[in-house]
């Protein structure tokens, strides 16, 4: 009797990675531990500590901070309810929540500025394309409490050496200054001024931009929206003096360190907190749609967490994109540390003395791997050879009862007897 298809057991749904997030599989670490050796080499070398905040926070951090009309707030935040009632986001960016640290922990006491850097995951529910993820890698640094614009140089030579350590070349910094609460106001009247007659050319975003976060208009990616871009008014032409001169600093600085920069007129920043100096780093290939690193001053975002008046500068640059670059620019990345030895065993008795071996050649600071058992010798030293292995030990029942191993140059393609006890001295003379 045939069984009924109502009676078959369902088969188990399978899973996928959600979309906008990806699997870092084995292949891919050894970018991702280039990135972050070389990060924390670098922030080091200049006097930048590490800091870790929590993955979620209270949503105002983020939602205070960002302002009105930004992509984060309209359309990118992950917000959700924890079971105490209070209102939570995933942190999607790190500049916030640094501030938010500082604050709490009375940071405002130690020796300023405070210089700290992180890597983080951060969480943006943006369209999935080539570089922007979902789940996001961001390397960060941020220095807080100072308003000068050495600063804001020391930052980007900095990103700049990073960049350099890594290998990239080719990247070009673009600076602008967008003012700050005194001369920026009247700017955005004028900008509104440009812009009301032609509202019906832009696009949708553009339109709500206009009446939520004006600045932004200047920072629209539409091809639709770029002629009237390019004839908007010059926020550098509206500047106060004291943001003018810190303008003035920031170039000048920049020249002392022998960094080639262009200004940008049009460069504005997503959040409302930015204040003076903006950067970006772009490929030259592919201009401001791939920027792989930017960042700028935010002197008024403390005030909007409720704490008093304090100047910060910082940047974010994001792993996937930096890593698309990397390879598209064949730049050399550190392999991943070789197998020193690999432990073929034939016998299960033979597989209690392998583990044995392994964890002495271990202590002895010998990367070891142990052979699947139940295999051939043939199979195991296939392994061997795909692992890399220098050296591989074979244990059968001979060697399990000389208390020996053969130990195997898999380079030189010679082979010796060695005393069980001698094979973490025997690797390490080679």
């Amino acid at each position: 009797m045939a069984e009924d298809d109502n009676d078959r057991p369902e088969r188990p749904q399978r899973y996928r990675a959600p979309r906008g997030t990806s699997d870092l599989l084995p292949d891919e670490w050894p970018y991702w531990r280039h990135l972050r050796d070389t990060a924390e080499r670098v922030c080091e070398s200049f006097g930048y500590q590490r800091i870790e905040t929590p993955m979620f926070e209270h949503s105002g951090v983020f939602l205070r901070a960002a302002g009105a009309g930004t992509d984060i707030v309209e359309k990118e935040i992950y917000l959700f309810d924890d079971r105490g009632g209070d209102r939570m986001a995933l942190r999607p960016e790190g500049t916030p929540n640094a501030m938010r640290a500082y604050l709490e922990n009375g940071m405002g006491s130690l020796p300023q500025p405070v210089r700290l850097y992180y890597i983080s995951p951060n969480f943006r529910y943006d369209r999935p394309q080539a570089g922007r993820h979902r789940q996001h890698t961001q390397f960060g640094a941020e220095a807080i409490g100072d308003g000068d614009a050495l600063v804001d140089a020391e930052l980007i030579d900095l990103l700049r050496t990073f960049y350099g350590e890594l290998g990239l070349s080719g990247l070009t910094l673009k600076v602008n200054s967008i003012g700050d609460a005194v001369c920026r106001p009247a700017y955005i009247e004028r900008l509104r001024a440009y812009y009301r007659p032609q509202l019906d050319a832009v696009c949708a975003d553009d339109r709500m931009r206009f009446e939520k976060n004006p600045l932004r208009l200047l920072d629209c990616k539409e091809d639709r929206c770029a002629p009237i871009i390019a004839g908007a008014p010059r926020l550098r032409d509206a500047l106060c003096e004291p943001c003018r001169a810190h303008f003035d600093d920031l170039q000048r600085y920049l020249g002392a360190l022998d960094i080639r920069f262009e200004v940008d007129d049009h460069l504005v920043r997503g959040f409302d907190y930015y204040t003076r100096t903006v950067f970006e780093f772009q490929p030259q290939e592919e201009g401001g749609q791939s920027t792989v690193g930017a960042g700028g001053r935010y002197d008024g975002l403390c005030e909007l967490l409720g704490g008093p008046p304090t100047p910060g500068m910082g940047f974010g640059t994001g792993f996937e994109r930096l890593i698309i670059n990397l390879k598209r620019q064949d730049a050399p990345v550190p392999p991943p540390a070789a197998t020193t030895l690999f432990i073929a065993h034939l016998t299960p008795e033979a597989a209690a003395q392998a583990l044995r071996l392994a964890a002495a050649t271990r202590r002895a600071g010998h990367a070891t791997v142990v052979g699947a058992a139940g295999r051939s010798l043939k199979a195991q030293l296939r392994h061997a050879d795909a692992r890399g292995a220098r050296y591989s030990a074979i244990i059968g029942a001979d060697e399990l009862a000389a208390g020996e191993v053969t130990l195997r140059d898999m380079q030189a393609h010679t082979e010796r007897r060695v005393k069980v006890d001698d094979v973490p001295g025997a690797l390490a003379i080679g």
